[in-house]
């Protein structure tokens, strides 16, 4: 039903759903749906169910579910240029990946400050709530950041490295680096390196690869 349905929205309350008016504006004006289409809605963490659109909002009309938490699948990014955060959150979304991160590294260029972070961070919430709801998720994924590299829980990471190991079980975390890699300094204090590419990568191009090792079955 949720890959079926006309809609996919996130609610606060799924016994009392309320749209947000961004949401309401794509259903009706947008998407234009009727009141014989089945709405999926979800709280974001785990639970949803099906609801009919009339004119005083969303009616729920079938049993709640709850789907299992996800298996943890993170990858973490240095910053790239341009509006290129916004299409790696888009799309690892879309993946699966249930925390996107960005990091600071020894040859980022790009930074952010704590203020410029936090609207950063803020909008690129909005983007995974936007591409979760286009594929039918019923997870919200974190969206954090940025950290200093360094910093970075050991367990079960890896530093993408063309020459490090194929991407095996215990691995279920990816810290990409920028534009010229990551320092030897860098690898050499890396937990472990994996390879998610032979060639050298953008950025965004060697995030998606990592959500795409991550996400398939090992």
């Amino acid at each position: 039903m949720l890959r079926h349905s006309a809609a996919h929205v996130f609610v606060t309350d799924l016994d009392a759903p309320a749209l947000e008016e961004s949401d309401e504006h794509h259903l009706r004006r947008v998407l234009r749906i009727r009141p014989d289409d089945v709405v999926t809605i979800s709280d974001g963490v785990g639970r949803w169910t099906t609801t009919r659109l009339t004119a005083a909002g969303l009616e729920p009309d079938g049993v709640v579910m709850t789907e299992e938490r996800p298996r943890p699948v993170e990858v973490w990014s240095a910053i790239p240029k341009g509006d290129r955060p916004e299409w790696i959150v888009q799309k690892l979304t879309e993946l699966g990946l249930t925390r996107i991160g960005f990091v600071h590294c020894a040859r980022s260029v790009v930074r952010w400050d704590a203020d410029r972070a936090e609207r950063q961070i803020d909008r690129l919430r909005r983007v995974a709530r936007e591409a979760a709801m286009q594929s039918r998720r019923v997870w919200l994924p974190e969206v954090v950041g940025p950290v200093p590299v360094a910093e970075l829980d050991p367990t079960g990471l890896a530093f993408a490295d063309p020459d490090g190991a194929p991407l095996d079980a215990p691995v279920n975390r990816v810290a990409v680096g920028p534009e010229g890699g990551f320092t030897p300094e860098e690898l050499a204090a890396a937990p472990a390196t994996a390879s998610v590419g032979a060639l050298v990568l953008r950025v965004e191009t060697a995030a998606i690869a990592a959500g795409v090792l991550l996400t398939a079955p090992r």
